[in-house]
């Protein structure tokens, strides 16, 4: 059977160590026993221990070699290999929709995009799991007053409880990448609702984390569009922070904030 060629252009890094592979494989192990879809499966290589647990199993490819490969590779699961972009994808079709877990060695120029989608559709995947940039890791489960807080520690860890499980080194991969990588699982937490605009919520954490280095009463200004908030607004003791200062309940009191001073401008 011909391999697969990783092709640089959909940043495929093919997994090749078998131990780190049945690693990553089994951190849905601590999730639901509810279905997994898999993407980017390449060849396999995590495929070939997820079809062992108990559990349906689907992949989704985008490259039609790597769903060649896999559907003679894996007769069993040819009717489960969907050979699709996972971004443009509908969700609530994939299991008629049922809930499942997320997994994969995700491409890395589009991890913070299946991120985002996973937001998008939080009440479907309770569970996500697997292998992504170390350095987009650190920044998914750094805590307030760190470096590495930003935009994807806030916007996931309000909905998601983060664990950065372990590292993984440049040389087991095909080609190997020029960073390293890391494994995570997120497991969605108890909040149902945060208490605030949530459309409201994203844009807040992203204007003020565009200027990461400025005090709130600086970059949120952009956020009135040369109105004027009551007198007093930029006065609060909130407002002297910078955004890695702030805790998720504190970006949603500033949401709260900036959303009565829209209320109030409409008057």
């Amino acid at each position: 059977m011909k391999s697969v060629r990783p092709k640089k252009n959909l940043g495929q890094h093919f997994l090749t160590d078998l131990n780190i592979a049945k690693a990553i494989a089994d951190t849905v192990d601590a999730c639901d026993k509810i279905p997994v879809l898999e993407v980017g499966p390449g060849m396999g290589v995590l495929t070939q221990y997820l079809v062992q647990k108990q559990r349906d199993v689907k992949v989704v490819e985008i490259d039609s070699e790597s769903v060649a490969y896999l559907n003679e590779k894996y007769p069993a699961l040819r009717e489960n290999v969907i050979g699709e972009d996972f971004l443009r994808m509908d969700l609530n079709k994939v299991f008629e929709g049922q809930q499942f877990v997320l997994t994969g060695n995700y491409p890395y120029d589009i991890s913070s995009q299946i991120f985002f989608k996973m937001l998008d559709n939080k009440d479907l995947i309770p569970c996500c799991t697997g292998m992504i940039q170390r350095e987009v890791a650190q920044r998914m489960a750094s805590q307030p007053g760190n470096k590495a807080y930003g935009i994807l520690s806030v916007l996931i860890q309000a909905w998601y409880d983060v664990e950065y499980l372990f590292t993984v080194d440049e040389n087991v991969f095909n080609p190997p990448p020029k960073v390293k990588s890391a494994v995570i699982r997120m497991t969605r937490n108890k909040v149902t609702d945060l208490g605030c605009n949530e459309p409201l919520f994203k844009r807040v954490v992203k204007t003020v984390f565009n200027q990461r280095r400025k005090m709130l009463r600086v970059s949120l200004r952009q956020m009135f569009a040369g109105k004027a908030p009551r007198e007093g607004f930029y006065q609060q003791d909130i407002m002297t922070k910078r955004p890695e200062q702030l805790s998720i309940p504190q970006f949603v009191e500033l949401t709260n904030m900036v959303d009565a001073e829209y209320a109030a401008l409409e008057k």
